[in-house]
């Protein structure tokens, strides 16, 4: 029985130890760029309407839906890949780094 046991935790830690795939419910780490940078653009355009404070924080969450829709994903699915890439800084910088690029190459074709 203690044999078998053992045989039994040993199978579960190799499974543990195979490659390392996202759950369904945490988008990739491309996907979660594009979302990232629909998000910051958002946050720029509503931040340049000429309205109160107060009043562009009550209008950014319909833009917001806007962008999960666009993307096809939930926002409790974008929370917890939030959620999931914060746990390693690493992880989370190189993300954010790919999203500046994207903010600056979309920036740059606008501008020329």
């Amino acid at each position: 029985m203690k044999n078998k046991l053992i045989l039994l935790l040993s199978f579960f830690v190799l499974l543990s130890c195979g490659e390392n795939k996202l759950s369904e419910d945490i988008l990739d780490e491309d996907k979660m760029v594009e979302v990232l940078v629909d998000i910051h653009m958002t946050e720029g355009l509503v931040s340049t309407f000429p309205i109160h404070y107060d009043s562009s924080r009550l209008l950014y969450p319909y833009f917001e839906t806007e962008i999960f829709k666009k993307h096809g994903i939930s926002d409790s699915v974008f929370k917890k890949s939030l959620e999931f890439y914060l746990r390693d800084i690493k992880v989370m910088d190189r993300l954010y780094a790919r999203t500046i690029d994207s903010l600056h190459v979309k920036e740059k074709s606008r501008i020329e």
